[in-house]
């Protein structure tokens, strides 16, 4: 399955392109669910939520959009694990995203827990806490000439947005400020 890279709308319930192109005509319902699964699926990879939530918008029977999505599953098409691994992957590299973020995204598009659980987990903690270094040093350049409080707000403002734990920012924000000679006067993080 390919990386997801439509990201241009982050709302849950949006499916994008394709949505509103006339239905086929015919009298088969299941074909008529096929065909909007499959013009969506053609230009994004998609939940299972978010193709129900399309076919639930046009009307289609409950019963006819389970079956229609069962057997996408079963053909490969229509697998959430697979798209929670790629959205990842995806996010994280080229977003930075850390793993708090990635689960409420995968959340919000209809993943369940275990499945959200399973693809987080496979980001290992060194690989959040080396991107979460790379981010604080471009912010911490990015904000030389600012003062030590302003650059410290920046830098936590911009973690926490990306979904890094309190913990982990401050050692990293403070092992950062230290190797670049800076003082190092964080308070510590309320981790309650």
């Amino acid at each position: 399955m390919s990386h997801p890279t439509n990201h241009r709308d982050d709302h849950p319930d949006t499916v994008g392109d394709g949505e509103d192109a006339p239905e086929p005509e015919g009298d088969d319902p299941e074909s008529t669910a096929r065909a909007i699964c499959h013009r969506l699926l053609a230009t994004a990879p998609r939940t299972r939520a978010q193709l129900a939530h399309a076919l639930e918008r046009r009307g289609v029977d409950a019963d006819v959009a389970r079956s229609v999505l069962d057997r996408l599953g079963e053909a490969g098409l229509v697998d959430d694990a697979a798209f929670a691994g790629a959205w990842v992957d995806s996010r994280h590299a080229g977003r930075g995203l850390g793993r708090e973020r990635l689960a409420g995204e995968l959340r919000r598009r209809g993943v369940d827990d275990g499945t959200v659980n399973e693809a987080v987990g496979e980001l290992a903690p060194e690989q959040e806490e080396a991107t979460a270094r790379r981010l604080v040093r471009r912010k911490l350049d990015s904000t030389r000439d600012k003062p030590h409080d302003t650059r410290v707000r920046r830098v936590m403002g911009m973690l926490a947005r990306k979904g890094y734990p309190a913990g982990l920012s401050y050692r990293v924000i403070r092992e950062e400020l230290e190797a670049e000679g800076s003082s190092v006067d964080l308070p510590e993080p309320d981790l309650d």
